[in-house]
């Protein structure tokens, strides 16, 4: 029932969206910057974006965009940037402007926009880097870290294992804080092992102790 020109930017729009399983309440993005975007993706047409990070530093990037992701309320783009020839992932309402650029670029093969997206967000660079080794399912350590927050380091089973089969599995994340984590552990209710930091081996036991305290009263 839409005109034809608001037609085809709608589905120019749909065809470049990607959501994770964590949706929420969404942001509503600038509309000039999404539709722009959009057309980038499905066009693999590079894109100009001033950009300001969550410091408040301000910058123009050159993008060449893989796909847009809702996430979490909010919107975001993931690609390629050219000035550093690596993947990044932008939130589009620290985007003030963004406009089409000649040439275009080849799709690259591997995860999808959303993958990439939670993949950037268990990666990203904070104060403390975590390693733990949890014995359990792949489903039940990811009911409390999920991809967007831990990077889970998965073994194919050995011959004849089934694979909800409980086994040790490695666990990388990264945290600008740590005391959310001991009650994420003691939810778990699995065997763990903290590989470092030393400080969240601390934090633990002050947890257990402090446990174990209320436990003993009348």
């Amino acid at each position: 029932m839409l005109p034809k020109h608001i037609a085809r930017r709608l589905d120019t729009l749909l065809e470049a969206l990607a959501f994770t399983d964590q949706l929420g309440e969404f942001d509503t993005p600038d509309a000039g910057v999404l539709l722009t975007l959009a057309d980038a993706v499905r066009h693999r047409r590079p894109v100009s974006i001033r950009y300001t990070d969550r410091d408040g530093r301000r910058s123009e990037r050159t993008l060449h965009a893989y796909g847009i992701v809702a996430h979490a309320g909010r919107w975001y783009v993931t690609g390629k940037d050219t000035q550093i020839g690596e993947d990044r992932t932008f939130r589009l309402d620290r985007i003030a402007d963004a406009r089409a650029l000649p040439g275009s670029f080849e799709a690259p093969v591997g995860p999808g926009p959303a993958q990439r997206v939670l993949s950037a967000f268990a990666t990203a660079e904070y104060r403390h880097e975590v390693t733990l080794r949890i014995h359990g399912t792949v489903e039940q350590i990811r009911a409390h870290l999920p991809a967007s927050v831990a990077s889970l380091e998965e073994h194919e089973p050995a011959a004849g294992q089934d694979r909800a089969t409980e086994r040790w599995l490695r666990v990388e994340l990264r945290a600008e804080r740590l005391d959310w984590l001991p009650p994420v552990l003691a939810s778990l209710d699995r065997p763990f092992v903290i590989e470092r930091p030393d400080e969240l081996r601390d934090l633990v036991t002050a947890l257990a102790d402090r446990l174990a305290s209320y436990a003993r009263q009348a």
